[in-house]
């Protein structure tokens, strides 16, 4: 299949289709993705979550704010608080903030009262006083499907791959799941047809000593007892959220109430799995 490599919003991005795409194909892909970018990226200026950062107040809601803010609470739900948006300023300080300065300080808990702190609707998206709104527990997936979409019209099988998030339409694709402590291997195999398949890993966007990306709300430090999950919707954003709540108490839970298939892997080397999991494990596992 013709691949088309890029970079985007940080990170690699291959779509794969059964003929190349268009110029104007491609240039409408890349307008939803700094259309997104601009609106919810709290690594550049002039973003939308940069503005309401620096001032609060309210604004236009962008499309995509009520599905994920939903979902956010949902999760927020599921993990009794360990999952929040507005974890933006607990990132920062410890070093992954807009520069990328790495450079880690104290510790600092996201609002436990973030619902009355963020508001939304379909209208308007607001902040009561300012905070850094951070989508990164499913808004990688959310972009991964509106790229799906952006493709509606081209024909035969693709697969949007944003390193880590994954849409298939067609299939199936036969997946890795890459081993978080030795990325020349893999956990396991998975199939995926006409679904997402995301996954997340302590190993990815680390820096520090013992410092990643995947925070506790609750008390601002990276995540320590789940090393890697996977989780596979028919969307990528929940495929993307559960990956995320995963890490912590009450993610299978939302899993099974959203009918995601999942496995994660401890940091003692372990690999936990759903009911019904299509995959096939080569490491030690306990369901």
């Amino acid at each position: 299949m013709p691949d088309w490599r890029f970079e985007a919003i940080g990170t690699h991005w291959e779509i794969e289709t059964a003929e190349p795409l268009s110029p104007e194909t491609r240039d409408a892909v890349s307008v939803r993705i700094e259309a997104f970018d601009s609106q919810w990226s709290r690594f550049r200026d002039d973003s939308l979550v940069a503005r309401l950062a620096r001032a609060g107040g309210t604004v236009p809601a962008p499309s995509d704010a009520a599905d994920m803010l939903d979902a956010y609470a949902a999760l927020s739900e599921a993990t009794d608080g360990a999952v929040n948006p507005l974890v933006g300023e607990s990132l920062a300080r410890l070093g992954y903030d807009a520069a990328l300065t790495l450079d880690p300080g104290d510790p600092v808990r996201a609002p436990a009262d973030w619902r009355s702190v963020l508001r939304w609707d379909a209208q308007t998206l607001g902040l009561v006083r300012p905070a850094t709104i951070d989508v990164g527990a499913l808004g990688k997936g959310r972009l991964v499907d509106l790229v799906l979409a952006e493709l509606a019209d081209v024909p035969g099988d693709l697969v949007v791959d944003a390193s880590g998030d994954l849409a298939v339409r067609g299939g199936p694709v036969r997946v890795g799941l890459e081993h978080p402590y030795d990325p020349s291997r893999v956990v396991g195999v998975i199939e995926v047809e006409d679904a997402a398949l995301c996954a997340s890993a302590t190993n990815r966007r680390a820096w520090g000593d013992g410092l990643h990306h995947v925070l506790d709300a609750r008390t601002g430090l990276p995540v320590r007892a789940i090393a890697a999950t996977w989780a596979i919707a028919p969307s990528a954003m929940r495929a993307d959220a559960v990956a995320t709540a995963l890490f912590f108490d009450g993610g299978p839970e939302l899993a099974a109430a959203w009918g995601v298939q999942w496995a994660r892997m401890t940091t003692a080397g372990t690999v936990e799995w759903a009911p019904g999991f299509d995959g096939e494990l080569f490491v030690p596992a306990r369901s």
